[in-house]
Formats: structure tokens, C-alpha cells, sequence
């Protein structure tokens, strides 16, 4: 008979997965720092609204937060190899995205090279939220990025920026040709690239 993880070890195991600190759960969920040690140490149990809390606080479902990750003991060993222009192509209105990578299944980084065809934030839509984290570094052209919480910032050929991708955010061309980045996005989300195209498609 399997044994039902407790909900402190599942948020340690969570937090040591992602090199998160306590104080790093506690600013992106607001819960106490106190409380999540004591829930951890199992001093504590939560309600449902306050999971519900953690859990969106830290762009995960409450079953990711729930569970244990599985161990099968062994390493993994995998590798995919993306030449010239191969990928999944996926085209919206906003961007053309290029999945690179594609064939290994389940992976918590997914890389894409995106032409960014927008040039008005106010025609773009709702800005987009998703799980995770993202990378987002200018291979050519220039953007501007336009995120909840920021001012917009300009961001020219050789560029980078970090985000937590849980705030809305949006990017767009600045001058007359399509601008083209290189986006990691990262998350919990087992199927992180199967959430994005979904998000992203037509």
C-alpha cells in the first residue's frame, strides 16, 4: 500500500526542486514564513484557501503541489539535438513561435525561438500568464517589454530579461522589421510546453 505524501514534505521536496528559499515562497505567495516552516516540520496544516494561495503564488496546480516527484533511482540520460529552422512552428497573431526540441516529452525547460510580429501593446490583447519563469534574450531587432507591476523596457539586440511569467507580460517590435528572440520558459508544470501551445493557440 503506497504511502499519502504529507503536504510539508511535498512543499519541501518542491522548493529544494526549484532552489527556492523559504523567504522566496514567502514573497511570491505571501504566506508567513513561519507558517511554511511550521507546515513543513507537519506543526500545521493549511485550508484550502490558503493552498490554493501557495499553489497560485508559485504558478503551480494544487496536484503539483500534492505530490511527490517520482524516483525511479535511475539517472536520465536524455538528449535532443535541434538543426537550422527545425521545431514545432506555431503561429499567432502576436508571435511566430518556433519549439525547439520537441521530442523529449515531459521537460520542465522549454526552449523557443519567437519572431515577435506586434508593434502596438494595445493591439496585442490581454497580456499573457502562465506558470513559471522565463528567459527572454534578443537575437535581432529590438523589443519593447511590457510586464504587470514594471514600466515598459526597451530592449535592443543582445538583451536579456528575467521574469516570473505568473505576471502578465507581453512583448512587441520596435522599428519596422519583426524582431526575433530567443524565450526558456520554465516550470513545475510536467507538461509545461503542452500548457503553452494550448495557451497560445488560435
Amino acid at each position: 500500500m503506497s504511502k499519502q505524501p504529507k503536504l510539508g514534505e511535498c512543499l519541501k521536496a518542491l522548493r529544494r526542486r526549484n532552489g527556492w528559499t523559504l523567504q522566496d515562497v514567502n514573497k511570491r505567495t505571501g504566506v508567513a514564513v513561519s507558517t511554511l516552516s511550521k507546515v513543513e516540520n507537519d506543526q500545521m496544516s493549511l485550508t484550502y484557501d490558503k493552498l490554493l494561495q501557495i499553489s497560485e503564488g508559485l504558478g503551480i496546480n494544487l496536484a503539483e503541489l500534492l505530490a511527490l516527484p517520482v524516483d525511479t533511482g535511475l539517472a536520465l540520460a536524455r538528449r535532443s539535438v535541434s538543426k537550422p529552422d527545425e521545431g514545432l512552428l506555431q503561429t499567432t497573431p502576436n508571435y511566430d513561435y518556433l519549439y525547439l526540441c520537441t521530442e523529449i516529452q515531459r521537460k520542465r525547460m522549454v526552449p523557443v525561438i519567437a519572431r515577435v510580429k506586434s508593434r502596438d501593446i494595445g493591439e496585442f490583447g490581454p497580456l499573457v500568464r502562465h506558470s513559471g519563469e522565463e528567459f527572454i534574450y534578443v537575437l535581432d531587432g529590438a523589443i519593447d517589454v511590457h510586464t504587470d507591476h514594471y514600466a515598459p523596457v526597451r530592449l535592443e539586440k543582445g538583451g536579456s530579461i528575467y521574469i516570473d511569467s505568473t505576471m502578465g507580460h507581453g512583448y512587441v517590435a520596435v522599428g519596422p522589421q519583426d524582431a526575433t528572440v530567443l524565450a526558456v520558459c520554465s516550470s513545475p508544470d510536467p507538461d509545461l510546453e503542452g500548457t503553452l501551445r494550448s495557451l497560445f493557440a488560435m
